[in-house]
């Protein structure tokens, strides 16, 4: 375990970020955010290459989404505990090892001779990503001052957009014109080269021990389960922002998943024409991930209930705005309402990650962000999708599209109840430091 900080010490670094030079900072957000954007150019590729797999090798149906679907639970299952050992071993050290696995697994998968070795190195590509995101946004909470926390974990998250959208339709394109083998190469290879370079330019940030509440000790103590357990979900405003978080999800999940049936059913257009404008789509919540999280900075200076009240707004915004788009008949006024409830469907996510960070132990800031990745998938990425499908079997696709929005409603709550103790729980360690200290 790397030698570590008490708490006090820790905090008054990340609240006084002068001696993290600017120029530093945005390089490792540079560097974050290109293998943020490779981890999801590996992990949605798979996408772009299941018709060439589908006709070389005659799968099932089942076996294609398979090899989807078994990133996803790799991911889910390994989040929390990969982002602990990333907090007692170190985030640097930790990221470096999850680059080169996940690129390397890539690699392999256009090597793969048969379906199921095939379905083990993509396997490998979910181990590899299973926390990559948690201690990418540990370092740069690290890294960037509380006032810009919001703005750049909108940023980078948003890179989890950009790629999925790169990842099939450059996939897609060096498939058709090289084969679903180069494929995979293409979208693996650029990664392994931002994997060696990212050590020798980011220096991680001391594994910071919790220290004992209550007892006037400055004595250090090591991350043991029990005690991270109590610090992740200490703070009532992190908690409710979990719910929210997870519930606000599921619109940029819908939207991915029922889209481009929605546009074929309703729009008259073609495949081809749909899946352009999803990825536009995409791209549109893209960018509202990034605006959102900077404009929630702006309007929270000096008004810390405004943290969470304004990821609030954005989930009122895009079930209005969603909501309205598929309740019209079909038409430009529903379509621009459609990329208006997008822009806002993820806004909320940097805010999200942001707010966990202020209120919980710099020592345990990559598994509050793993715990905030579990929250989304569970609560929103992996049922909103689902729950469209149920609702649509029964009262159709456009009834179920207009009515699942509402679960926006109610991260709308979450992130308001969320605001009644943010300030208190921001002060929580820093009060607490200070007596000690």
């Amino acid at each position: 375990m790397n030698p570590s900080l008490s708490a006090a010490a820790t905090h008054r670094l990340s609240r006084n970020p002068a001696r993290i030079s600017r120029l530093y900072a945005w390089a490792v957000f540079a560097l974050t955010f290109g293998l943020m954007l490779s981890d999801y150019l590996s992990r949605q590729v798979i996408g772009a290459v299941i018709p060439f797999l589908k006709l070389e090798w005659g799968l099932l149906d089942s076996q294609l989404g398979m090899l989807v679907s078994v990133v996803a639970l790799v991911v889910g299952v390994l989040t929390v505990p990969i982002s602990l050992i990333a907090d007692r071993c170190g985030r640097v050290k930790s990221i470096t090892v999850m680059a080169f696995v996940w690129c390397l697994a890539t690699v392999a998968c256009g090597l793969a001779q048969s379906y199921g070795q095939l379905l083990w190195a993509r396997a490998f590509v979910g181990l590899g990503e299973a926390a990559y995101g948690a201690a990418g946004a540990a370092l740069l909470a690290h890294v960037f001052p509380a006032r810009q926390r919001a703005a750049v974990m909108g940023a980078f998250l948003s890179a989890g957009l950009f790629g999925s959208v790169l990842g099939v339709v450059l996939g897609g394109a060096v498939a058709a014109q090289s084969g679903w083998r180069t494929a995979f190469f293409v979208v693996g290879a650029p990664g392994l080269l931002l994997a060696l370079i990212y050590p020798f330019v980011v220096r991680d940030y001391k594994t910071v021990a919790l220290t004992p509440e209550g007892e006037g000790s400055t004595a250090p103590e090591r991350l043991r389960f029990a005690r991270i357990a109590r610090e992740v979900f200490a703070a009532r405003s992190s908690n409710f922002a979990y719910l929210a978080s997870g519930l606000q999800m599921a619109m940029p999940a819908m939207l991915i998943a029922w889209l481009p049936t929605y546009f074929v059913r309703f729009h008259g257009m073609d495949m081809k024409k749909a899946a352009l404008m999803t990825g536009v789509a995409v791209l549109v919540s893209g960018l509202g991930m990034i605006f959102g999280g900077g404009l929630a900075d702006r309007l929270s200076a000096g008004h810390p209930r405004r943290r969470a009240l304004v990821p609030a707004l954005y989930s009122v915004l895009t079930a209005v705005f969603l909501i309205a788009a598929f309740a019209l008949p079909t038409g430009p006024l529903g379509l621009g309402l459609i990329f208006l409830g997008a822009l806002f469907a993820a806004a909320q996510g940097g805010c999200s990650v942001a707010l966990a960070c202020d209120v919980t132990h710099p020592g345990v800031r990559a598994t509050v962000t793993a715990t905030m990745t579990l929250a989304n998938n569970l609560l929103g990425l992996a049922p909103g999708p689902i729950i469209v499908g149920v609702l649509s079997d029964s009262f159709g696709l456009k009834f179920a599209l207009t009515l699942t929005p509402v679960l926006a409603l109610a991260a709308a709550v979450f992130f308001v109840l969320a605001s009644s103790t943010y300030q208190r729980d921001s002060t929580r360690h820093f009060i607490g430091g200070a007596q000690r200290a």
